[in-house]
């Protein structure tokens, strides 16, 4: 027999979304330092540019880690909040010490790449489970990234 959560959900398979989405969570904080850092050290001719789009992206991202563990807390579980965790866990590794704009922007695409790649399998996870809820919040995640780096991929040239 099935059991179930407080939203009507399989609680197993609710329990292994909120895991992948501890891992998701990982990622974004690791992330979110990443493009705090590209924000505060880009040097070069695009500085001013840069910054201002970096603080967009990096404020975008906060409002996401704060909505993802609202996600696994709403799945009855627990979002990780240690650092050392996040590190550990995170499959976006950080960049330490990257001034040049193009280097920058090359970090903020692959760390778009990675979330994407996770925000499918999770998408698919959720699908599997009927979570409609999960399901639909990685699908806007997923729209918009997706168009953030044709952004940044067309300044790259």
């Amino acid at each position: 027999m099935m059991h179930t959560n407080r939203i009507g959900l399989d609680s197993e398979k609710s329990t292994q979304l909120a895991e992948r989405l501890n891992e998701l969570l990982a990622s974004y904080q690791i992330f979110y330092m990443n493009v705090r850092g590209f924000h505060w050290n880009v040097k070069g001719p695009e500085f001013f540019e840069l910054h201002v789009k970096f603080e967009e992206q990096y404020n975008d991202l906060l409002l996401k880690v704060d909505e993802i563990a609202e996600r696994i807390l709403t799945l009855g579980q627990q979002p990780t909040h240690a650092f050392s965790t996040y590190l550990e866990t995170s499959q976006i590794k950080e960049a330490q010490n990257v001034t040049a704009g193009r280097d920058c922007v090359q970090g903020l695409l692959e760390g778009y790449r990675v979330l994407i790649g996770l925000q499918r399998e999770i998408m698919e996870l959720a699908g599997e489970a009927d979570d409609e809820g999960t399901t639909t919040l990685m699908s806007d995640y997923i729209t918009q990234q997706e168009k953030t780096v044709w952004m940044f991929s067309a300044w790259m040239g």
